[in-house]
């Protein structure tokens, strides 16, 4: 069995943190809560243009991000990837195949001014967090319901720092959930009970 636990998806993480810094609210049935350390809002001076065209962007482009997510990578992308000449066509392609769409490709850095600083800081929290015993891993607490779901297809856990509960399929192999849930064994194993493909 193998499962493969991504808690730090840049993408989606700025995604959310555009949202929430710059109050975007945008109009989507499924836009996740907000982050559990929420950015300080409106951290520059951007036009109120800006804002609105950001809101109109931020539900299709957080759509596309999520799709992505929730692929299983072929592994001979990175062949591929290795075998291409540096910044050749084909590589940016493959390269672009890869990550995936971001807020990036529409807006450049525009917004993120603050990022940076907070990313740091949820780094560190993470890594502070970190269960130090293989017994102590969510995955290990609630193993009869991830047996379950990888059963039914599960390979890839998704994980956002989002408050609350957020839980849904993202693909046919993967999974999205908030590091609260992950972290609490009960609800992780609610979560992976949920996963249909």
């Amino acid at each position: 069995m193998l499962i493969t636990v991504e808690d730090d998806p840049v993408a989606l993480v700025e995604l959310l943190w555009i949202r929430d810094a710059w109050d975007l609210l945008p109009d989507h049935d499924d836009a996740p809560p907000p982050l559990v350390d929420a950015p300080d809002p409106h951290v520059g001076g951007h036009a109120e243009g800006d804002i609105e065209a950001w809101r109109q962007a931020w539900p299709e482009l957080w759509d596309a991000t999520l799709r992505h997510a929730g692929k299983i990578q072929d592994p001979a992308l990175f062949d591929a990837i290795r075998d291409t000449a540096g910044y050749s066509p084909e590589r940016m392609a493959l390269l672009d195949q890869l990550t995936g769409p971001s807020w990036h490709d529409r807006f450049g850095n525009t917004g993120f001014e603050r990022f940076q600083p907070w990313q740091d800081a949820q780094f560190r929290q993470r890594a502070a967090d970190r269960p130090t015993s293989p017994d102590e891993q969510p995955e290990r607490r609630s193993l009869d319901a991830l047996i379950h779901a990888w059963r039914l297809g599960l390979t890839k856990i998704v994980t956002i720092p989002c408050r609350g509960s957020f839980t849904r399929a993202i693909g046919s192999h993967s999974l999205l959930v908030t590091d609260q849930t992950r972290a609490d064994a009960a609800a992780y194993s609610a979560a992976l009970g949920r996963f249909r493909p």
